[in-house]
């Protein structure tokens, strides 16, 4: 049980204040009280490490901000801690273009995607533990050269240019691309190849190598993203040191000239293996061959449909011409059978002329020329004379009709004669011959 004490502070009166005059009475004081406070959640807590302890307030505030600070560094190096190589440790800080400077910082699972973060919060752990003063307030070796290998790292990846430049050249970031005889799945093996190679792209982001999904144009996308892969990797990281200002200058331009030759050429080894690394992986590729299968499966329906299309032209352009061909014949046989029957329909006018010429001539024939006696030739020559302009002046139907009536008349010469003028008078009355062609035949 605690006991807490309160006093109450008045407040200070003015200079010119009096017991007399600037005294005024409202009513009299309270009287005092006396509380018990008992401490609860966390004060309950810190009071009672106190009294285990026996501290006091000051001692316990100061143990305990010590704890906070050691808890908070242990909480910060949690994610970027890993064991440290004995062999590492005793590297010899002059030879830092050989050394692993995320290694060093105790960042070899991040490398290249180490933030700027976690490399201050690496670099403050490894000087806490590893700076010459703490080992020698611990009376370890007051060596100092893992410490210098620390402040190498922690300058070359604290420049964006310098760690660009060890980026380069970190092997250890790489992936080796699975050989051609490597079993399991194809996806699994080289995407981490490319993931690690697409750190060196201008362009991000970078196209994925997909799955057994991923559509024609996506895979044509990632191996033409590759086959022109555009690559910001230099290697000055391994140039020779270039000689000091107080140095020959012509020694110091020959070592450049060297190292721009060294870089060139190392760049064009890098194409050349990206190139090989695309090649083998596009060969690998079984996707590829389902491409060109569903492309020849689509090329040769398309074929067989143009076949098929071609033929059912070709056909209904056969059976149109067979048909325009039967037309043709059935209209030239009909066109003959209708010349023929034109021909026979004109035979047969023909004929019936003849033969109603003959029934006209036979008619005053059988009259007797229209003589009382035997007819006299020249009695006949103008009978059938008036019967030739007869003929002459009329049609084969006004002809057949007239002859008609003639093979009625028989050989009664009156009724003959009758028929004969009739068929003049019409005649003469449509303006097909005159009356003074006729000898013997009048109209009637």
């Amino acid at each position: 049980m605690a006991t807490l004490h309160i006093a109450k502070v008045l407040p200070k009166l003015p200079e010119d204040w009096s017991s007399e005059t600037g005294f005024i009475f409202h009513e009299s004081l309270s009287a005092p009280v006396h509380r018990s406070i008992e401490p609860v959640g966390p004060h309950f807590l810190a009071h009672a490490r106190r009294k285990r302890h026996s501290r006091t307030f000051s001692e316990d505030d100061r143990i305990q901000a010590q704890q906070n600070v050691k808890k908070v560094e242990e909480d910060d190096s949690g994610e970027i801690s890993e064991p440290e190589d004995p062999m590492m440790l005793s590297r010899d800080p002059k030879d830092w273009k050989n050394q692993d400077h995320y290694a060093v910082l105790g960042l070899s699972k991040y490398r290249w995607r180490a933030t700027d973060e976690q490399i201050k919060k690496a670099h403050r752990k490894k000087v806490l533990k590893h700076h010459p003063d703490k080992k020698a307030s611990a009376g370890k070796s007051d060596d100092d050269s893992f410490f210098k290998c620390i402040q190498k790292a922690m300058e070359i990846l604290t420049d964006p240019v310098k760690r660009r430049q060890f980026d380069s050249v970190d092997e250890a970031a790489d992936r080796e691309p699975p050989s051609k005889k490597a079993k399991g799945d194809f996806f699994r093996l080289w995407s981490p190849v490319f993931e690690a190679e697409a750190r060196f792209s201008k362009i991000q982001p970078v196209p994925k190598l997909g799955d057994n999904k991923s559509t024609k144009e996506g895979v044509e996308e990632f191996y033409n993203f590759w086959y022109n892969f555009d690559s910001w990797r230099t290697f000055e990281y391994l140039d020779e040191d270039v000689p000091d200002d107080n140095e020959n200058r012509d020694q110091k331009r020959y070592v450049e000239r060297k190292n721009k030759a060294q870089r060139a050429k190392k760049k064009t080894e890098d194409t050349a293996r990206l190139r090989k690394l695309v090649d083998d992986c596009l060969a690998l590729d079984q996707r590829i061959a389902k491409f060109r299968q569903t492309e020849k499966a689509q090329k040769n329906a398309k074929r067989l449909a143009r076949e098929a299309e071609e033929k059912k032209v070709a056909e209904e352009a056969a059976k149109k011409a067979k048909e325009e061909k039967r037309k043709k014949e059935e209209e030239e046989v009909a066109a003959k059978a209708k010349i023929a029957d034109a021909k026979k329909a004109k035979d047969a006018a023909k004929n019936a002329v003849k033969k109603n010429r003959r029934v006209l001539k036979g008619s005053v024939k059988d009259a007797n020329y229209f003589a009382d006696g035997a007819p006299v030739a020249d009695q006949i020559d103008k009978v059938l004379g008036d019967v030739e302009v007869l003929q002459g002046s009329i049609d084969p139907e006004e002809l057949n009709a007239l002859a008609r009536k003639l093979e009625a008349a028989g050989k009664d010469a009156a009724a003959v004669k009758t028929a004969l003028s009739e068929q003049i008078a019409a005649s003469i009355s449509n303006g097909k011959c005159k009356a003074e062609q006729f000898k013997v035949l009048t109209p009637a």
